[in-house]
């Protein structure tokens, strides 16, 4: 069954495209991790926070990639890293347009 993973964290940026010319690199080898179908990147400046959300093929895939991703952010000096693991409703989601 499909996971919802959610992740955020206290960012002090950089935000908007100078957070993707510094983070594209980190993008791209998203793509290449086990399980994942897509990602949607978050970012408030006005917050100070980032993250995301993720869809995964099951939730083994989505606790495997929310320790590693956690790992590389706190080695990034990153605390306070929060993250949810979801099951998802696709037949109420797709009413809502919900990408399934």
């Amino acid at each position: 069954m499909k996971k919802l993973l959610q992740i955020d964290f206290p960012y002090s940026g950089p935000f908007g495209e100078q957070m993707t010319q510094a983070l594209t690199e980190i993008a791209e080898s998203i793509n290449q991790e086990p399980g994942l179908i897509w990602k949607i990147w978050t970012e408030n400046a006005e917050q100070q926070t980032g993250g995301g959300i993720y869809l995964f093929e099951d939730a083994d895939t989505a606790k495997a990639y929310l320790a590693m991703h956690s790992a590389r952010l706190q080695q990034m000096g990153i605390q306070d890293i929060r993250g949810q693991i979801f099951d998802i409703n696709p037949e109420l989601s797709r009413i809502n347009q919900g990408p399934f």
